[in-house]
């Protein structure tokens, strides 16, 4: 497995990417940070039960990251591969590939900060059924996260 070192202003923390399974949206990901795709990103979105609508149907809890400039950059094609061709899952600590549309994305990711299945193909979260493209887990700087 590669691992991928994200700093914050707060600590640094690991992602180790799971290209056995995953290969395809790993491969755009460390494409990114190998070419600096994602130098100066931010987290611009962090997601609780506190900030989110009550009438929310699939409330989560995730912590994302990418470029500044994601809405306008530039979309990528990249297969979608969902989690029930990879089999892997959207638990605490999986980091998943945003995506503005099936097979279409932006150079952002999220972290789960809690288990959440309706993330998973099939889930409720996305309205095509199709979920998120988990391609691998933080494996070390857990308090980082916790403390952004």
């Amino acid at each position: 497995m590669r691992a991928l070192a994200v700093s914050t202003a707060l600590g640094t923390f690991t992602i180790a990417l799971d290209d056995a399974h995953a290969p395809q949206t790993c491969a755009y990901f460390a494409r990114l940070a190998e070419t600096g795709g994602l130098d100066n990103s931010s987290v611009f979105r962090i997601v609780t039960d506190d900030n989110q609508p009550p009438e929310d149907d699939c409330p989560i809890h995730i912590v994302q990251l990418g470029p500044l400039q994601q809405f306008a950059g530039d979309r990528h094609t990249v297969p979608h591969e969902n989690t029930a061709t990879t089999g892997l899952c959207h638990r605490q600590w999986t980091v998943s590939a945003a995506r503005f549309d099936l097979n279409e994305l932006y150079g952002s990711f999220f972290i789960c900060m809690r288990d959440e299945p309706d993330l998973d193909h099939g889930g409720k979260r996305q309205t095509d059924g199709q979920g998120f493209a988990a391609f691998g887990r933080v494996v070390n700087g857990f308090q980082t996260l916790k403390d952004i």
